[in-house]
């Protein structure tokens, strides 16, 4: 019993955002193994260019293959919880070990991506289409 607690010890965590997208990572010691809502992170991101972007903060301060990184991921579509998980393990990584801070600032991994989705106006047909305009 005493094994399942020591496994389950977390060693950083971080919550990324990114559009409607919400990642929470805890970073634990293992192998490398990355887990997204319960399934391998390239099982759950379909496209190469997501599961890059999730590996990227590990890449760029050399900590491939030193973590199992376990993260839960809600809302928005596939970029932008790739870009919550991204944000969230390099959260993660910080809180685990300062040091990491300045590479991952460089690359503009700890910054959160503000850009969303603007909303729909009352009397428009969009965002900001309006109707068209009639004369007469």
């Amino acid at each position: 019993m005493a094994k399942t607690e020591e496994k389950n010890i977390n060693l950083g965590q971080g919550t990324g955002r990114r559009k409607t997208a919400v990642a929470r990572v805890y970073l634990r010691e293992g192998n490398g193994k990355i887990t997204v809502n319960g399934r391998d992170v390239a099982e759950y991101f379909s496209d190469p260019l997501c599961i890059y972007q999730v590996k990227q903060p590990l890449a760029v301060t050399d900590n491939e293959g030193k973590f199992d990184i376990v993260i839960t991921v809600a809302g928005g579509g596939q970029s932008g919880q790739a870009g919550a998980c991204r944000h969230g393990i390099a959260r993660a990584l910080v809180a685990e070990n300062e040091a990491n801070r300045p590479a991952l600032h460089e690359n503009g991994f700890l910054t959160r991506d503000p850009r969303m989705v603007e909303r729909k106006k009352y009397g428009q047909r969009g965002a900001r289409r309006k109707f068209q305009f009639s004369k007469r």
